[in-house]
């Protein structure tokens, strides 16, 4: 079992950076893949960036590509994600999320992949 627990709620204007943190308890090292994704009541809880924890390797949707950074810290089994240039249709409660995920071909960022998952934390975009 792993538990997960994100930074809390934040507002932070249009154009403006955020850093949100995902720590892990329990068991971690059963899963080796974690993502952040994110969700408003009237859509589908969408993917935005994975890592694998064991070898650092990363995906993005196009949406945040090269505007989001995620990234782990074994040694304190956290995984962050860095947002840059956030825009007002960014808000929305931010999930993060852990699992194991073997298949090469699998889809990174489908909520389908992960077992685990954090409360969530709202961020609030002001234009």
């Amino acid at each position: 079992q792993v538990h997960l627990s994100e930074s809390g709620g934040v507002t932070v204007q249009a154009g403006g950076s955020l850093t949100r943190s995902c720590a892990a308890s329990g068991y971690p090292h059963i899963t080796n893949w974690s993502a952040w994704f994110r969700q408003v009541p009237w859509k589908n809880r969408e993917g935005l960036a994975s890592v694998n924890t064991d070898d650092g390797t990363t995906h993005y949707s196009d949406s945040v590509k090269g505007r989001f950074t995620i990234s782990r810290d074994n040694t304190k089994n956290t995984v962050n994600l860095q947002m840059d240039n956030l825009k007002p249709g960014e808000t929305a409660m931010y999930y993060c999320a852990a699992g194991l995920i073997i298949q090469s071909s699998s889809d990174f960022l489908a909520p389908s992949e992960y077992v685990s998952w954090g409360q969530g934390t709202q961020v609030t975009v002001s234009s």
